[in-house]
C-alpha cells in the first residue's frame, strides 16, 4: 500500500478542520493529483503560471465549466490554504458558467423512465430521488433511521456544504419504502451496496439511470439530477410557493429572500409530492 505524502496529508487535514464534505475532499485531492501528473512535478513546485496553463488546457479539452471551476476551487484551496499563498484567492479565477436551463422530464417521461429501471433497489433509489427531490449523493447515503414517518420527513445528513436538512416524505413514497424494507431488510444503510456495510455507490445509481434511459428509449441525457430538476419544476407548475421549493431542495444561496425561505417543517410535511400522482408500480407484487 502506497504511503501518503506529507503534503497530501496536510491538505486532507486542512480540509477536515474546515469541515469539507468527504466528496469535496475526494474531488479536491483528485484534481490536485491530476494537475501534478499533467506537468510531472509535485504540485508545490508548480507556479501560478502553470495553474493558468492547466486551466487553458482544460478549456482546450472542452471540459465542462462545472469541472473547470471545481478544479479552480481545488487549486485555490491548495495554494491559498495548504501552501499559505493567500494571493491564490485572487490569482486563480474560475470561469462564468453558461446560463443553461435545466433539463426537465414530463410526468409521462418520469413514468416511462421508472418503469424501465431494473432491480427493486435501483428502482426505489431513483423513485426516492424524484419523489423527494434529492441529490444523488444524498439519496445513496440515506439511512433507515433517516425516514421519519411520524413527521413525514426525510432527514438529510451532511448534505451539500456539510449542512443537515429535511426533505419531504410523501405518503406514497413511505408506502413504497415500507414494502421495500420488508423485502430487503436493510441494516444501517437504506440502500446498501454489494457490501452491506457500505451504501450503494453514486456510480452504480448513475449507471442504472443511464441503462433505464436507453431501455425507455428517451432521447434526453437523463441523470439523477434531472429527476431533481423535474421534481422542482413539477412542484412549481402545480402552484407550490417558490420559497417552499427552495427549502425542499436545500438551496442556501437565496439572496434577499433567504430569511423568508426557512419555513416550518410541518409545512414541508403537508406538501404533496408530484410522485404521488404517478401510476407507475415501483415494486411488483409477490
Amino acid at each position: 500500500m502506497a504511503t501518503m505524502s506529507p503534503l497530501r496529508q496536510r491538505m486532507i487535514e486542512d480540509m477536515t478542520v474546515r469541515n469539507l464534505s468527504p466528496s469535496t475532499q475526494q474531488s479536491y485531492i483528485y484534481a490536485i493529483a491530476k494537475f501534478s501528473r499533467h506537468f510531472g512535478y509535485a504540485p508545490d513546485r508548480l507556479s501560478f503560471e502553470q495553474v493558468r496553463a492547466y486551466q487553458l488546457h482544460l478549456i482546450g479539452q472542452k471540459r465542462s465549466w462545472s469541472h473547470i471551476n471545481q478544479v479552480a476551487c481545488a487549486l485555490r484551496f491548495f495554494y491559498g490554504v495548504t501552501l499559505g499563498q493567500t494571493e491564490a484567492f485572487e490569482r486563480i479565477i474560475g470561469g462564468q458558467k453558461p446560463d443553461k436551463l435545466p433539463l426537465v422530464l414530463s410526468a409521462e417521461e418520469i413514468e416511462r423512465f421508472l418503469d424501465a429501471v431494473t432491480g427493486v433497489r435501483n428502482r426505489v433509489v431513483l423513485a426516492t430521488a424524484y419523489a423527494a427531490g434529492l441529490r444523488v449523493s444524498e439519496v445513496v447515503r440515506l439511512k433507515v433511521s433517516s425516514i421519519d414517518s411520524k413527521r413525514m420527513l426525510i432527514h438529510i445528513e451532511n448534505g451539500k456544504g456539510g449542512r443537515d436538512r429535511y426533505a419531504m416524505l410523501s405518503p406514497r413514497l413511505l408506502e413504497i419504502l415500507r414494502t421495500y424494507w420488508m423485502r430487503a431488510r436493510p441494516g444501517l444503510w437504506l440502500f446498501p451496496g454489494q457490501d452491506p456495510s457500505e451504501h450503494v455507490s453514486v456510480r452504480c445509481v448513475q449507471a442504472a439511470c443511464r441503462a433505464a434511459r436507453r431501455r425507455a428509449r428517451l432521447a434526453k441525457p437523463i441523470t439523477v439530477h434531472t429527476l431533481r430538476h423535474s421534481f422542482a419544476t413539477h412542484l412549481l407548475e402545480s402552484g407550490i410557493d417558490i420559497r417552499i421549493i427552495q427549502v425542499l431542495l436545500g438551496h442556501a444561496d437565496l439572496g434577499s429572500t433567504a430569511r423568508y425561505a426557512q419555513v416550518a417543517t410541518n409545512l414541508l410535511a403537508r406538501t404533496t409530492s408530484p410522485f404521488d400522482g404517478l401510476s407507475v408500480r415501483v415494486i411488483p407484487p409477490n
